[in-house]
């Protein structure tokens, strides 16, 4: 490939600078031509993709110019590997970035249009399920809003993760079919797909399946950069063999397409069948072997030299499944470029960089070698010498302690043997980072003590972000709003400048304003819920948040063991008269996660009796909101009062939730794990209801902890204990009740909800006493938006290109007028 630049073609005129009148005509145009319809008949749904239509022209251009302007410059590209990015709806989000939003109304009110209405057909992308994928969103809106090069990579999967319905107060699966309608954004790229072959390596394979490349644009602020999720979907190479038909054998003829196409049918198949399992291997292999031709591919298009590929491209790899990047590059450049092992194994580390997302050894990912050997040999093999190399070279430091010297193989030995893939990604990266400051200490003390012992250089700590785009300007119009008028516009790419509101804290008038955004926020949400649950709430409650993937460690049942306490004293003590709360949950249990579906289920069983008691319903309301995701986060988060992050201390990465609500001012009630401890120094420990044990604190009593010792020396938690567990709920669930005892008392409670549960209590009697007197509340909430702004996904990727990627930014300076306060 020539070395001379790449010709560039720029745009004539700036895009963004289309007018209202130009929208209204071209949404006329997108109806008529692509759907054959006038605006009188078209339904809704027709014009939500006609407006798309006309947006996504806007989206094209600066697409390209953004491609254009990196080969011109030869840029250096980050290369985002991640197996899920939970999206959201992209309307909005396009027509904010790009500054389109007043001229989009006016076109559409010419026709007496909503532009909330055609939002409303639009599905969330099915592209992701919790806060990893959440945050690989965040990650590529800053790296877009900051000019980095970039492109993430993932699976188009069919379904998402799934759609939930709570019938009898129990979840229900349904297939998230987001696609069933289409999705007006993403652009199929035939001309770049990827042949893997499974089996037998470079000698025919046992079998191959074709990657068929989906690109979906991501707009940065200002619209100056748009960036490309490129994901990828499975398809035969064949559709159909005509010899199989004219045989008779229809059915041979088409279960290689079947097969091929349920490698990206669905986000995270359950692994807990030996067919499962081998289904989510070949998903991440595909999805890694896929990704890394095209990377490749994409570097030889612009240069000549392979060995320049650190030099031009940054891999990472978002957690452990696209592991096998390090495999698959060394064998690309061996078996297709005639490297010798040093020199690969010195490019791949050079150009790969790891991040965790786990505290839990269960949670690393290992596979069973036989099962590796079967479906990918040549892989298995690469990764073998890897570890042998290893443990012969670096791993000789750990030659005085052998059992940290076998913590660090790649191979677990057993039966059958296991391949470690966090061993993997550690072993090939030039760096590693955790998520939070607590998280990256606990890595190297507590997860992966061996390899800090023989890479100290490698780990850093990096803590999450995330984009005040969507998650405050977007979702909270009303707070945003007043924090435009107040301070002007800067906050948006630099959140720092969130600290000028803290001179406002002061202001009656100010406090006046941001508490009436608040109740506006959370009349917004009462309404919806009114709507779609048919439950009625008073916006004057204190609305108690905790949303987000159920799980034992994240701790609902802590949550429920509180509003059980509370209830009890209701129904029991007349001049108990607590702030009236309505305690709200919402979260998805992975399918085969039945002690998860047993807290969704207990949720309901207390809502159900606590709601319909006319003793507790103007002082205690509990609900669980079904699907949610990040349309229905949107919708909840700047609701929020009080935010629970009250996981177990050191189980929590770090966590993003915690974060969106401090920027929304809510208040947070949590213990001393992942991000809480830097919200803390930033906000202020005064600011915020912290509570429990310390990682430390959980780690000392691991051989000693005995949840009885609080059952018979804390009167409030047996009390709470023993309602939550008795006939009042449990009389028609009684199976789900006791297992959740077993939980609790029977095993030890893992999770020591009963040890923090005192120190729980009283943190919410103190945020019960300090709701007791809005303004002193509304103080405290407003400092927690002003302190927010070190939790931006701006500081965060500034950070990874700085210290891990060394990727600079490529500015045009063709930022879009977005027409908002400037404060100058």
């Amino acid at each position: 490939m020539s070395t001379d630049p790449l010709p560039q073609q720029p745009l004539h005129h700036d895009p963004t600078a289309v007018t209202s009148e130009e929208i209204a005509a071209g949404l006329l145009e997108h109806l008529a031509v692509e759907s054959a319809q006038r605006l009188y008949e078209a339904p809704d749904r027709d014009r939500f993709f006609a407006l798309a239509s006309e947006v996504r022209e806007v989206l094209m251009k600066r697409w390209l110019d953004t491609r254009d302007r990196y080969r011109q410059h030869r840029s250096k590209r980050i290369c985002f590997l991640s197996i899920e990015f939970l999206l959201g709806r992209a309307m909005r989000n396009n027509i904010t970035n790009l500054g389109l939003e007043p001229r989009v109304r006016d076109a559409l009110e010419r026709y007496g249009i909503q532009l909330e209405t055609l939002e409303s057909h639009e599905h969330d992308a099915g592209l992701g399920n919790g806060g990893l994928g959440r945050l690989a969103a965040c990650f590529l809106d800053s790296m877009t809003t900051l000019a980095l090069p970039a492109v993430g990579y993932t699976l188009r999967y069919e379904y998402g993760i799934f759609k939930q319905e709570v019938r009898d107060g129990y979840q229900v699966e349904r297939p998230d079919n987001w696609l069933r309608f289409g999705d007006p954004w993403m652009v199929r790229r035939s001309d770049l797909r990827q042949q893997v072959e499974f089996g037998d390596f470079g000698h025919g394979g046992r079998d191959h399946v074709i990657g068929v490349p989906h690109d979906y644009p991501v707009a940065g602020w200002g619209g100056e950069t748009v960036h490309t999720i490129r994901c990828w979907s499975a398809v035969a190479p064949d559709a159909l063999h005509l010899s199989e038909i004219a045989a008779g054998d229809y059915e041979a003829a088409v279960s290689r397409r079947i097969e091929a196409e349920r490698l990206t049918k669905l986000l995270y198949p359950d692994d807990r069948t030996a067919a499962g399992k081998e289904l989510r291997l070949r998903q991440e292999f595909f999805f890694v072997c896929c990704s890394v031709a095209d990377i490749v591919r994409r570097f030889l298009f612009e240069n000549d030299d392979i060995t320049k590929l650190p030099d031009a491209v940054a891999i990472h790899i978002n957690d452990t499944h696209p592991a096998l990047a390090i495999a698959e590059l060394m064998r690309i450049l061996m078996d297709r470029h005639g490297m010798g092992w040093d020199q690969a194994w010195e490019i791949t580390g050079r150009t790969v960089a790891y991040t965790n997302h786990t505290l839990m050894p269960e949670a690393l990912e290992k596979w069973p070698l036989p099962l590796m050997e079967r479906l990918m040999p040549r892989h298995l093999a690469i990764i073998l010498e890897i570890n042998r190399r290893f443990l012969d070279g670096p791993g000789r430091k750990l030659a005085g302690n052998p059992v940290r010297l076998s913590e660090a193989s790649i191979v677990e030995e057993g039966e059958p043997k296991q391949i470690r893939m966090a061993n993997l990604a550690v072993i090939g990266s030039h760096s590693i980072n955790g998520v939070s400051q607590l998280h990256s200490k606990l890595i190297q003390e507590r997860l992966m003590p061996q390899f800090a012992e023989v890479f100290p250089e490698r780990f850093r700590g990096i803590t999450n972000g995330v984009t005040p785009r969507r998650w405050l300007l977007q979702a909270n119009p009303d707070l945003s709003g007043l924090i435009l008028d107040t301070i002007g516009d800067g906050w948006i790419t630099d959140l720092d400048q969130l600290r000028r509101l803290e001179e406002h804290a002061e202001s009656s008038t100010f406090r006046n304003d941001y508490a009436g955004a608040k109740q506006a926020a959370k009349r917004r949400f009462a309404e919806w819920v009114g709507q779609h649950l048919r439950i009625d709430l008073d916006p004057t409650f204190m609305f108690d948040v905790q949303v987000k993937r159920i799980h034992e460690y994240k701790r609902q049942l802590l949550n429920l063991l509180h509003v059980c306490w509370v209830y009890r004293n209701l129904k029991e003590d007349p001049t108990f008269l607590p702030q009236p709360r309505v305690v709200v949950f919402a979260g998805k249990a992975a399918p085969g996660y039945e002690r998860a579906k047993d807290v969704i289920k207990a949720i309901n069983s207390v809502a159900d009796i606590v709601n319909a008691d006319p003793d507790a319903r103007d002082r205690l309301r509990v609900l669980f909101i079904p699907d949610y995701g990040i349309t229905n986060a949107e919708r909840i988060i700047p609701a929020a009062d009080l935010s629970e992050q009250i996981s177990l201390a050191g189980t929590e990465a770090s966590g993003t939730g915690n974060m969106k609500f401090c920027l929304n001012g809510a208040l947070t009630i949590g213990t001393r794990d992942g991000a809480n401890i830097e919200i803390a120094e930033e906000v202020g420990e005064e600011n915020m209801f912290l509570f429990g044990l310390s990682a430390s604190e959980v780690a000392e009593s691991e051989s000693w902890y005995d949840p009885c010792w609080h059952l018979d020396h804390e009167p409030r938690v047996r009390s709470a204990v023993d309602f939550l567990l008795g006939e009042t709920f449990a009389w028609k669930d009684p199976a789900v009740f006791a297992r959740l005892g077993d939980m609790l008392i029977g095993e030890g409670d893992r999770w020591r909800h009963l040890a923090d549960l005192g120190g729980y209590l009283d943190a919410q009697q103190a945020a019960d006493r300090l709701f007791a007197t809005p303004d002193d509340w509304c103080r405290t909430a407003v400092l927690n938006t002003a302190r927010g702004g070190r939790f931006s996904s701006d500081r965060a990727i500034r950070e990874y290109a700085e210290q891990i990627w060394k990727v600079q930014p490529v500015r045009t300076g063709l930022a879009a007028n977005h027409g908002l306060p400037t404060g100058d």
